[in-house]
């Protein structure tokens, strides 16, 4: 998405989101102060989305450069400091709009979990930013002390749900709340394997479709399902493509709304893009 594309998309939501938004708000009949910034909220959202379309792995880098060259397209760009703060007021902006762009249900949908370490596991004890938030967990690949991020994808690579969770929650537990309202053949890896999660699941008209066990007994599945099995390695490449550039949270936080603006910006620029990973072709042609 070419810059000028995102900067109108943005205006435009910003346009349709902030009187809705002072709208909601619950008023508690006290005085308070409602300082006008410098930057309009739609500016805000566009250097934060702007910034994982760089390419570059430092945000403080990033917004110098952005201070320097494109001051004439943001007139009352602020410091950097200055600038932090204000990241706060789009949180809630940035939510609405990743809400906004959820993907399509589709025939098959994908999910899985990946771990986003907040430390390294020797300074857990001390750590403070995240506090009560992250928590010690185990995936394959060994222990970690952060939290999980759980997504639903369809077969265009698009997001359809997703959800934050403490490093230790297992995989299998946000899935019910994931998938209401949806209708749709689920794919998973073994951490999903579950009788209970299955008919459940079932129940309310979702088939969870995952690799047995060595121990278990196989059983038959049409062989579209079994091919869309197969390829369901293809999310662990969106994964790799969103932790590239510390798209996920990274261990230089020091507020935890921020570290979430910033993970919720990198996960509306990939919705953004238009070469996501895919297998719509893949079910074109099995189907």
């Amino acid at each position: 998405m070419s810059y000028d594309t995102l900067c109108c998309l943005v205006d435009d939501f910003s346009k349709a989101f902030d009187p809705w938004y002072r709208k909601q708000l619950i008023s508690d009949r006290k005085i308070k102060r409602n300082r006008n910034c410098h930057l309009h909220l739609s500016e805000i959202l566009t250097i934060l989305i702007a910034y994982h379309q760089s390419g570059m792995s430092c945000f403080k880098y990033f917004y110098i450069q952005a201070f320097r060259v494109h001051q004439q397209l943001f007139p009352g760009l602020v410091h950097y400091a200055r600038f932090v703060k204000l990241i706060k007021r789009a949180f809630p902006a940035l939510v609405c709009l990743l809400k906004s762009l959820e993907g399509e249900v589709t025939e098959y949908l994908f999910i899985d979990s990946t771990p986003m370490a907040v430390c390294h596991n020797l300074r857990e004890k001390r750590h403070k930013t995240f506090k009560g938030l992250a928590l010690k967990g185990k995936t394959s690949t060994g222990w970690f002390f952060g939290m999980k991020l759980h997504v639903i994808f369809n077969t265009k690579g698009e997001i359809v749900r997703l959800v934050v969770t403490p490093g230790n929650v297992n995989d299998r537990k946000p899935v019910p709340d994931m998938v209401k309202g949806i209708t749709a053949k689920l794919i998973g890896d073994k951490g999903y394997l579950s009788k209970n999660l299955f008919h459940d699941l079932f129940q309310g008209g979702v088939t969870l479709i995952t690799k047995i066990k060595k121990n278990m007994k196989n059983c038959l599945m049409p062989m579209q399902d079994k091919l869309m099995l197969m390829r369901r390695s293809f999310v662990e490449t969106i994964f790799s493509s969103l932790k590239s550039l510390d798209t996920l949270i990274h261990h230089r936080h020091r507020c935890p709304i921020n570290a979430f603006a910033h993970l919720f910006a990198g996960l509306i620029h990939y919705q953004l893009r238009t070469d996501k990973p895919s297998l719509h072709s893949i079910t074109n042609l099995i189907s």
